[in-house]
This record gives structure tokens, sequence and C-alpha cells, in this order.
């Protein structure tokens, strides 16, 4: 597993990628703090971090397009497939090397509440709250990234679905004021979510017996909650989308609160996009 994190770090800045990105993430970060903090006078930190969510959407998808994506097209994943290192190692190597470029913007980071504190008084738990917060949500977005370049060999196809995920999720606190709240509506919406959750389980795993008895048995599910307790539907598809909403996790954060559930809730993303890109290699791999 060390020798693919070695690979793949050495590969994101002999292609520029890495460099690209660790530059664009710093000139942001930096302009939004020479503006609110020295500029501007702010003594918090957390305004910085709190403003350049954008960047996620924008940068994060150009270097997780590539991460299995690449390896499919070129056919050079056999070589890696066929290793003796397990699929759950050469993945796990592969997402550890590109949040390790994550990593770098984070520890530089880490240097700004030291900068501004020469200047006044800094809230330094606020600030390195807000950048712990920071580097979890990261570590998320990174690993959706991961498990799009896995269910595709199109590096642009990748890029393009993990930008507008990662924007559905960046807007979810948005939508979820102009979704319906009554039983019918979330119904409908629980029964599209079911048909495209099975379309994605077919694309993955391309398996369409798999993917008619899950969808199949869900229906039924839906259906017959609906018919035997409406009641359960009350404000169901909000809890449900608030749920996919990265950045509505991240405000305890922005308080200065170290929220465990929080915590919880991005590393199992990491976890859950893990195993689902690893199962994703194997399907492949056996077919």
């Amino acid at each position: 597993m060390i020798a693919i994190y070695k690979k793949e770090l050495r590969s994101y800045f002999t292609s520029m990628i890495g460099f690209v990105f660790v530059a664009l993430f710093l000139v942001v970060v930096g302009i939004y703090f020479t503006s609110y903090n020295l500029v501007g006078g702010y003594a918090n930190f957390d305004y910085v971090l709190q403003s350049i969510g954008l960047l996620f959407i924008i940068l994060i998808p150009t270097v997780t397009m590539r991460m299995i994506a690449e390896e499919t097209k070129s056919k050079t994943d056999q070589l890696l497939y066929t290793s003796p290192l397990t699929i759950e190692k050469i993945v796990l190597g592969k997402y550890l090397a590109v949040y390790t470029l994550f990593l770098i913007v984070v520890a530089v980071i880490c240097f700004y509440p030291l900068i501004l504190g020469q200047f006044g008084n800094v809230d330094y738990p606020l600030a390195y709250a807000n950048i712990f917060g920071f580097a979890l949500m990261g570590a998320a977005y990174m690993a959706i990234g991961m498990f799009i370049s896995s269910t595709t060999e199109n590096q642009v196809i990748a890029a393009v679905l993990s930008f507008l995920v990662f924007l559905i999720t960046y807007l979810m606190s948005y939508i979820v004021q102009v979704v319906p709240s009554d039983n019918l509506s979330a119904w409908i919406i629980f029964s599209v979510l079911n048909l495209l959750i099975s379309v994605v389980l077919y694309t993955s795993l391309k398996n369409i017996n798999v993917a008619l008895i899950f969808a199949g048995a869900m229906e039924v599910i839906l259906t017959a909650l609906y018919l035997l307790k409406p009641s359960f539907f009350d404000g169901s598809v909000v809890k449900f989308l608030n749920w996919f909403s990265l950045f509505e996790r991240y405000k305890a954060f922005g308080l200065g609160i170290i929220d465990f559930a929080s915590v919880i809730y991005y590393l199992s993303l990491v976890f859950l996009f893990w195993f689902l890109t690893v199962q994703t290699i194997k399907k492949r791999r056996w077919n």
C-alpha cells in the first residue's frame, strides 16, 4: 500500500496537478484572509473558511477525476489488480495520496491564525476547530469524488458528475426550503430517489436483477408505509435531504464546537465511499 501511495502522490506533482491544486487553494484562501482579517480587521478566522465552500465544488473534482478513471481507460488497472496487493489496499493508497494534497493545504492554513495573532487577540480554539472541520469535510468530498471516478473511465464525465453532486450538497440547505412537505409529495420524491439509486446500482454492478430486486423491494416498502402509516412521511424529505448537506454539518465547527456526531458523519462517509469504490472495482474486475 505504501508503494501505491508514493506512486500516486508522486504522479500528482510530476503532472503539475498537485501544484496547481495546492496553489489555487492557497491563493483563494490568502485573498479572503487578506480581505477579511488583515484589511477588514476581523479577528475571526472562521469567516475565511466558511466563505470558500465553492472551492470544494470546483477544485476537488480536478484531482479526484483521474484516480480510478485514468487507470481504467489506459487499462493499467489490470496490472494493479493482478498484483499481490488487495483491492482494498490499492484504493486506500490512492485515497491517502490524494488526501495528502489536501492536508498540505490544511497544514499551510494552520499558520494563518498564528499570523493573525500578531495583530491582535485571536480565538485559537475557534479557529482550529474550523480548520479541523474543514479537513474532515475535505476528506468526505474526496472519498465521494473517488467513488464517482471508479464508475466511469472518462475523466471529464467523472469531473462533471463530481461537480454536480458537490453543488447539490452545497445548495442542499436552500433546496429543502422549496421541497413540498405533504405526505403524497414525500412518497413521490422517495419513489424517484429509489429509481435513481437503482439506476446507480445497475451502472455500478452491471447486474439488472440486483437493481430490479432492490427497486421493487423498496417501492413495496414505501407504498406500504404511505398506505398504512402516512404520518411517517411528515417532514421526512427535509430530514433526509439535510442528511446529505455536508456544509450544514460544518456549521458546528464554525462555532468552535467539536461536534462528535459530525466527526462520525464525515468519517462514515469516507468509509462508505471507500467501500463502494472497492466493490465497484471488484465487480468490474470479475466481469
